[in-house]
C-alpha cells in the first residue's frame, strides 16, 4: 500500500506490505535462501520443516515431514522458499497449514523448478491466493525426481555432504 513515510530529512512515499509475514523453508537446503529473504523482511516471522525424501525399493519416494515449528498462519502473508521446485509434491504446504491455518496469500519462491513442480503447484494451491516465482524451470525431470541441469543437492552444497 502507498504510504507517506517520515525521514530525518523530510517525507517519502513509499509502499509498504499490509499483512505480517510468515517466511517458512524446508530444514537445511533452504536455510540460505531464508536469509536472503529476512534480511529484506527483517520483522517478519519464522517457520521451519524438516522433511525428507523416504526411498523405496522401486526408486520411487515418499515425503517424510518429521518436524514443523510454525505459529498461526491465518490471515497472513507466508513465502514458502525453497531453492528447488522438483516435484511440488512435497507435503511441506500441507503441513504448514494443518499447523498453522490459511494464509491470505501464498508466495511460493524458488531458485530452480521443473516443469512438474510448476504445473503440481499451479493445479494443488489455490489459486487466487498463491503466487508462483522461479528464476529458471527446467524440463527434465529424472526417475529419481532430479531436476536436469538443475544446481545437484542445495543442502549438501551449502553445508557439506550429509553423513
Amino acid at each position: 500500500t502507498p504510504r507517506t513515510v517520515e525521514t530525518p530529512l523530510g517525507e517519502a512515499e513509499v509502499e509498504l506490505y499490509d499483512n505480517e509475514i510468515v517466511i517458512a523453508t524446508i530444514l537445511r537446503a533452504g536455510l540460505p535462501f531464508h536469509q536472503g529473504f529476512l534480511n529484506y523482511f527483517d520483522d517478519a516471522q519464522n517457520a521451519f520443516v524438516s522433511a525428507y525424501r523416504k526411498s523405496k525399493k522401486d526408486g520411487t519416494f515418499t515425503v517424510k515431514v518429521e518436524y514443523i515449528s510454525c505459529g498461526s498462519l491465518e490471515g497472513k502473508t507466508m513465502l514458502l522458499v525453497d531453492p528447488m521446485l522438483a516435484t511440488g509434491s512435497s507435503a511441506v504446504y500441507e503441513a504448514l497449514i494443518e499447523k498453522g491455518g490459511m494464509p491470505a496469500h501464498t508466495h511460493v519462491a524458488s531458485i530452480i523448478g521443473s516443469e512438474q513442480g510448476v504445473d503440481y503447484v499451479q493445479r494443488h494451491m489455490p489459486h487466487a491466493t498463491t503466487s508462483l516465482w522461479c528464476a529458471a524451470v527446467d524440463e527434465e525431470l529424472t526417475s529419481r525426481s532430479y531436476i536436469v541441469p538443475g544446481i545437484g543437492d542445495a543442502g549438501d552444497l551449502a553445508y557439506g555432504e550429509k553423513l
